[in-house]
């Protein structure tokens, strides 16, 4: 069976986070979306209501598991028997980051590789940060997040305000 992982902070989780799972799940047998905790972000929901989201917007797909985890990317890949990491790019400017982390990644655990998944055009301009913003000045993100999760991100920056 093969295994991969796409993680991510996923605060909150976009269309384009769900594309590049809807595809990277057509890729694997199975595929487990990790919400990671990043130190040097200051989210604005738990991990907990990050995976719940993930959980409600990606549950018709059978092969998806939601999860998380606080340490290194490339022993959790480990633990759970996954051959690959998931990465999508929105732009050129996205690689070369991703590409230093997908060779300590496999510095770290040989048995891993990375994929690289170009969002869909219709995404390429779309971050979780840029909702947090349309969304802080009272803007429309209805064509950004699943409509499931529309109204409670609204709310959250209401509250953050």
């Amino acid at each position: 069976m093969k295994i991969a992982i796409y993680p991510g902070s996923f605060d909150p989780v976009t269309l384009g986070h769900l594309d590049v799972i809807e595809r990277a799940a057509a890729l694997f047998d199975r595929l487990i979306v990790v919400v990671m905790h990043n130190q040097t972000k200051k989210p604005m929901f738990t991990p907990e209501e990050r995976r719940a989201f993930l959980r409600r917007v990606t549950s018709h797909l059978d092969n998806v598991e939601v999860d998380m985890f606080g340490g290194l990317l490339a022993e959790y890949a480990r633990q759970r028997g996954a051959c690959t990491i998931v990465k999508g790019l929105r732009a050129v400017s996205d690689f070369e980051s991703e590409f230093q982390m997908a060779l300590a990644n496999r510095k770290l655990n040989p048995d891993l590789d990375t994929a690289f998944l170009m969002t869909s055009a219709e995404y390429m301009y779309l971050s979780s940060s840029i909702v947090k913003d349309i969304a802080a000045h009272g803007g429309d993100i209805s064509g950004f997040v699943s409509p499931e999760l529309v109204d409670e991100v609204l709310k959250r920056m209401r509250k953050e305000d």
